[in-house]
C-alpha cells in the first residue's frame, strides 16, 4: 500500500484548502482511508475517514461541519476539503489506510485513531497564518 498526501500550503485564517491522498496497491472494495494531523508537541489526531467500499464516513467532533472527506475513483484519491481554517489547524497532515470490511460508526471511530490504521503516507504541511 502506498499513500501520498499533497495539497498542503500556507493559508490565511478563514481560508480553505483541499488536501489529496493518492492511494495505490490496495483493494478499493476493502479499505478505509483516514486523514490525521499532528501539530508540534501534540499527539497525532484523527480527523476523518472514509470507506472505499461503501462511502461511509466518520468525523472527529473537532472538524465536523468544517472538513469534508470524499473519494475520487477516477483519480484514486481521497480528498479532505477544509474550510474556515484557524491557527489551530496548523499541523502536518497525513493520510493512512487500513483494510476493513466492517464500517459501522463504532468501527470507523476505532479506525480514526493512530493505532487504527496500518499504512501511512508522508505528511503535507498546512500552515494557517493570521
Amino acid at each position: 500500500v502506498q499513500l501520498q498526501a499533497s495539497g498542503g500550503g500556507l493559508v490565511q485564517t478563514g481560508g480553505s484548502l483541499r488536501l489529496s491522498c493518492a492511494a495505490s496497491g490496495l483493494s478499493f472494495d476493502a479499505y478505509v482511508i483516514g486523514w490525521f494531523r499532528q501539530a508540534p508537541g501534540k499527539e497525532r489526531e484523527g480527523l476523518a475517514c472514509l470507506s472505499l467500499s461503501n462511502g461511509n464516513t466518520h468525523y472527529a467532533d473537532s472538524v465536523k461541519g468544517r472538513f469534508t472527506i470524499s473519494s475520487d475513483s477516477a483519480k484514486n484519491t481521497v480528498d479532505l476539503q477544509m474550510k474556515n481554517l484557524t491557527l489551530e489547524d496548523t499541523a502536518v497532515y497525513y493520510c493512512a489506510a487500513v483494510e476493513a470490511r466492517l464500517t459501522t460508526p463504532q468501527a470507523m471511530a476505532v479506525m480514526l485513531t493512530p493505532h487504527g490504521m496500518d499504512d501511512w503516507g508522508k505528511g503535507t504541511q498546512v500552515t494557517v497564518s493570521s
